[in-house]
């Protein structure tokens, strides 16, 4: 089944092979975003719409999964599954892989190997093609995926002619040697108006089959040489009526030496007329287990009766032709187009006018017999940004006014107005096309909004077994590691549940899972991306069918403490993905508390309106680590005002650390009598404080990347901290030193109270941080007390199974998906 590849940016991809010519890639190369293709530029026209089908799309729809095979680019230890012997190499291009359950063979091997696929080990936590319903007649693949617009470098169409020629430049190795000589060659009238040419390297005194062998070689055409001849390349060529055979000119036919002394600077490759040939019917899932049909065309064969001839092979002979059609489809490799041909057309002379177009378009054209489906246009559109608190009818109107939309051709199927956004539901194409691209230009209140391509999840089609894993990834945290991750996820998993957290936050991923019956969660980012997807969660859970999913962490930040004390460690250092999913699999459902602050400021600020103090009014912010007062939310402010000044250092691990040490200097002779300025109300009673610089309130046993604040001290006053027995630790500290001593393990902090209600009076302004979030707190109350239902977390299990699942997709999948993971 045809299906367009989603192209990222290029780049150098070490111990990688062009699919197309099968040479390494020493150069500049294309990757695409869902598959294993690699291809050089220069080959990009050249392959093939053969990614993998991760959504029904109304095209041949099916419910049944075949292995989805690549060649190539396996890791020189990877091992057939058929003959148990070494398939991959890293000296050329061989070996076969599924890209869905890594089986791995070699092309001799594969196939014996059954057709239908499992999925392998991670066959639970895929998000099964066949249950996503996505139609995007109009959108890119990168449209489809919400895969970044900034990624896409992908040349455009004039840039493409330019890139084909200068890297035919590079194949043809221009000769100095007199005895050669350098062609232009074109392959049809299209590429004559692009000025798309290859270059080939010919003897001087070649014959006219070898150079027509050589030009077939540059279009990666393996076709025999006899069915084609070279034209000389004239203006007229373009307007004469009589250009495949010309007449059979002597020039053209003669088996001699193919130039004379007036050696032409161009020839385009032509393709011999004939009376009648053999063309491949492809029946798609019409009849599964027949790839096409071979059918015998003449001057005389319609579309018509070339469907009549192909039903009965299908065993379709009593079913009536008007119940079929036939397409004609091209499958280039970064679009795939689709025509329906008329019941009249005459077959062969099609066939003439796509090779006097292009040689290389009819390498890519196939025709497909499918059956007349009136299909259903329904596009589903994520807007995001616009104002919260405000109902369908206003959100209905402020998208009339800022966007223009017909609403006899959409209507607004979701509405959530705490976060100020709608999913839209279009039946025309070029509508949502139209919405789609103006929201990414257009702001409401000086806010930018956010538009994305949703599927439609069937999840009454889910196996009785699935748990599909929703992934959020922060491209932005751990040092751009993001980014791979991203790549990788999409690669192991199916990408429609691989979402970036930097185009409209987690809401796009819930809305998607909101009817799955029960699915996980994976977040990887810092402590900061976590909250930010447990709030979202929480805001959205009662409308999610999956009310309470549970949520594994894969660290990505600096600090990384609710990681840690998950065991999902201190950070992520280019573990391979596919090792990460599996421990995701694996990992134990936890509780975790998560706690409610009332910020009530009692300092009047000024109105907008009407320039009248009035007093601010009070905020709520969710906390799920810890919440610090004093000298530990001021050097988070010296951290976060330093890396608001210079974004662009704050990449690595080390360099943030480095930042909090250097601002923590700066501050180490500051004295200040927080115990003066504070005030503690625990469970009702009031908390005489020690001399402090800082208070905190802990909610897990990880603070300030690692460090127990709290301590492992045996204390009666107390009972053993746990992150879901409802109550906060409060601690304090001295100073910088005493912080510093506790993250070297050599002390702890002072354990002042425990308990599940506070009420902390601030007798003037002072910093306060949730969760690694700073500001300055004007005098007033703060209030914490524990916020609704506990959230399900994964914990990382202890002991990882050496052994999941059978014996023969362990070998597989740990051999094959290492590529992938890198």
């Amino acid at each position: 089944i045809p299906v367009a590849h989603c192209f990222g940016p290029p780049g150098h991809y070490k111990r990688k092979f062009c699919t197309v010519c099968r040479k390494q890639l020493e150069s500049l190369a294309f990757r695409c975003e869902v598959c294993e293709l690699h291809v050089h530029t220069d080959c990009l026209p050249f392959a093939c719409s053969d990614c993998r089908q991760c959504h029904q799309d109304g095209h041949q729809d099916h419910d049944t999964y075949h292995h989805h095979w690549r060649e190539g680019n396996l890791s020189s230890s990877a091992r057939c599954e058929v003959c148990k012997k070494t398939c991959g190499s890293s000296e050329v291009l061989s070996g076969m892989r599924c890209e869905w359950c890594g089986i791995l063979a070699h092309a001799s091997c594969y196939i014996i190997v059954p057709p239908e696929c499992t999925f392998g080990r991670l066959r639970n936590m895929i998000l099964p093609p066949n249950c996503v319903r996505l139609v995007s007649r109009n959108f890119s693949k990168m449209h489809c995926f919400r895969i970044s617009e900034s990624l896409q470098t992908e040349p455009d169409e004039d840039e493409d002619v330019d890139g084909l020629t200068q890297g035919s430049v590079k194949d043809a190795q221009i000769s100095t040697d007199s005895s050669k000589q350098t062609l232009k060659i074109f392959d049809g009238n299209d590429a004559v108006k692009r000025n798309q040419f290859r270059l080939i390297s010919v003897p001087r005194i070649a014959k006219s089959e070898e150079v027509v062998e050589a030009a077939l070689r540059a279009y990666y055409i393996n076709d025999d040489q006899q069915h084609y001849e070279l034209q000389t390349f004239s203006q007229q060529t373009l307007f004469s009526d009589d250009i495949i055979n010309r007449n059979h000119a002597t020039e053209e036919t003669n088996p001699g030496p193919v130039f004379r002394e007036a050696v032409p600077e161009a020839w385009i490759i032509r393709a011999k007329s004939k009376d009648h040939e053999v063309i491949r019917i492809y029946p798609g899932w019409l009849k599964v287990g027949m790839a096409y049909i071979s059918l015998r065309i003449d001057k005389e064969s319609t579309t018509q009766t070339v469907i009549k001839e192909v039903l009965p092979q299908l065993g379709r002979q009593t079913e009536c032709l008007q119940n079929f059609k036939l397409l004609e489809v091209l499958m280039g490799s970064k679009q795939v187009q689709r025509m329906v041909l008329d019941d009249q057309e005459m077959i062969l002379s099609r066939l003439k006018d796509i090779r006097k177009t292009s040689i290389r378009q009819m390498n890519q054209t196939r025709f497909y017999i499918v059956e007349n489906n009136k299909s259903v246009v329904r596009v589903n559109l994520f807007v995001g940004g616009l104002p919260p608190q405000l109902s369908a009818e206003e959100y209905t109107n402020i998208l009339k006014d800022d966007l223009a939309i017909k609403t006899n051709l959409l209507s607004l199927s979701h509405v959530y107005s705490v976060q100020g956004a709608v999913v839209l539901e279009m039946s025309c194409f070029s509508e949502a096309e139209r919405i789609y691209m103006l929201a990414k230009d257009t702001t409401v209140n000086d806010k930018q909004l956010t538009a994305a391509v949703i599927p439609e999840v069937l999840h009454t089609k889910l196996p009785q077994n699935c748990c599909p894993l929703l992934v959020f990834v922060n491209p932005k945290s751990g040092g751009l590691k993001g980014r791979d991750l991203l790549y990788s996820f999409r690669k192991l998993l199916n990408p429609h549940q691989v979402f970036e957290l930097t185009n409209g936050g987690p809401l796009p991923g819930f809305h998607t899972f909101s009817q799955v019956p029960y699915f996980r969660v994976l977040v990887c980012g810092g402590d900061g991306t976590v909250g930010w997807v447990l709030g979202a969660l929480e805001e959205i859970r009662h409308m999610l069918v999956c009310s309470e999913p549970s949520v594994a962490i894969l660290p990505l930040g600096t600090g990384n403490d609710l990681g840690r004390v998950l065991r999902w460690g201190a950070g992520y250092s280019g573990e391979d993905p596919y090792s990460i999913l599996i421990s995701v699999d694996e990992a134990d459902d936890v509780l975790m508390d998560r706690w409610t602050i009332l910020l009530d400021a009692q300092e009047a600020v000024e109105s907008a309106e009407n320039g009248i103090l009035e007093p601010e009014p009070p905020k709520i912010v969710q906390m799920n680590n810890y919440c610090g007062l004093g000298i530990d939310a001021e050097l988070s402010l010296g951290f976060h005002h330093a890396r608001e000044e210079e974004p662009g250092k704050f990449n690595s691990r080390f360099h943030n650390k480095g930042v909090y040490v250097k601002v923590g200097l700066q501050r180490i002779s500051h004295t200040r009598n927080l115990h003066k300025d504070i005030k503690l109300q625990v469970d009702q009673h009031e908390v005489e404080l020690p001399s402090i610089e800082g208070l905190i309130f802990i909610n897990i046993p990880s603070w300030g990347s690692g460090a127990d604040l709290w301590g492992s001290d045996h204390d009666n006053r107390f009972e053993k901290p746990s992150i879901d027995d409802g109550l906060l630790e409060v601690v304090g500290v001295t100073g910088v030193v005493h912080m510093g001593q506790v993250q070297g393990g050599l002390r702890s902090g002072i354990r002042i109270a425990q308990g599940s209600y506070f009420r902390v009076t601030l007798l003037k302004p002072i910093p306060v941080q949730v969760d690694g979030e700073p500001w300055i707190q004007p005098p007033g109350q703060i209030i914490i007390s524990v916020a609704g239902p506990k959230v399900h977390m994964l914990k990382k299990s202890k002991q990882k199974q050496k052994k999941t699942g059978s014996l023969k997709e362990t070998r597989t999948d740990s051999v094959s998906i290492t590529e992938v993971g890198h």
